[in-house]
């Protein structure tokens, strides 16, 4: 990736929701804003457990949130899948994360100058033209809109929050009252600074749910003392309110490995996972 890049996106890779007719993949809530372009074909996206919220988008962004949203792609189920810090939301497509909070919005009306993204992505023959095409979309976009973006004291604000649990220790570290902290990263983000800890706390256990299926197997509680849980009643709860179903109903759906049943079904500490 270009260096020029690598402060502001924190992924960018293809994807291939399977070979079925439909492919369908459960997006969980995360500290970064994602950029979703298929191949071909539109995705429709649709919130957990909001009947009636289903749109059909040709690339999508997804904001800042705090519940799963279901992504089915019918036909060509492949594309190009990235996700953006905070601070590259408006250095690279010329809004702030608060724009986007809560949000699935068509690329085309974010960024117009991206509208023929999609397409121009659809007549590359191999995954190294696709990623070198984008990354020039989005070094255009630093360039039309990286000046106007304080994104050093953005990411300094994040990382003070993201090292700690509790906000008053965010302010303090970073020299300002908590009120004001509020107020700056409600302005840049669109969420309170106990919702984005909420986030990377979520975020965190993900990364470690996925380590211990694919490592043999770890008892939940682990997992859930490991990413800041109270216990793993806790961690179980805060999972199905943020990803619509438990933790090992997820990693099953996830094609990882499970062994035991779900969560809910066994007295904290005893569920494991493994691969």
């Amino acid at each position: 990736m270009s260096t020029a890049l690598a402060p502001f996106v924190a992924t960018l890779n293809s994807y291939d929701l399977g070979s079925e007719q439909a492919g369908v993949h459960r997006g969980l809530p995360s500290s970064t804003v994602s950029i979703t372009i298929p191949e071909e074909d539109p995705l429709e996206i649709a919130w957990v457990g909001r009947p009636g919220s289903r749109t059909r988008l040709r690339a999508v962004v997804a904001g800042l949130h705090l519940s799963a949203a279901e992504l089915r792609q019918e036909g060509c189920t492949r594309g190009v899948w990235l996700t953006l810090r905070p601070p590259g939301v408006r250095a690279l497509l010329g809004v702030p994360a608060a724009a986007l909070a809560g949000h699935v919005i068509d690329l085309a009306d974010v960024v117009p100058a991206m509208a023929e993204l999609p397409e121009r992505l659809t007549a590359c023959r191999s995954w190294p033209q696709r990623r070198a095409l984008v990354e020039r979309s989005l070094l255009a976009g630093l360039a039309r809109y990286g000046e106007r973006a304080d994104h050093h004291g953005m990411r300094a604000t994040l990382a003070a929050l993201a090292g700690t649990s509790r906000v008053r220790e965010a302010s303090e570290l970073l020299g300002c009252s908590r009120r004001h902290l509020s107020g700056v990263v409600r302005t840049e983000l669109g969420v309170t600074p106990k919702e984005y800890q909420r986030l990377v706390r979520f975020e965190t256990a993900r990364g470690r749910l996925v380590a211990a299926a694919g490592a043999g197997g770890v008892a939940l509680a682990a997992v859930a003392a490991a990413s800041g849980f109270a216990d793993q009643a806790h961690f179980t709860r805060e999972w199905r309110a943020m990803a619509g179903c438990t933790p090992t109903e997820w990693l099953r759906a996830e094609g990882l490995a499970v062994r035991g049943p779900s969560a809910g079904d066994r007295s904290p500490g005893e569920e494991r996972v493994s691969g």
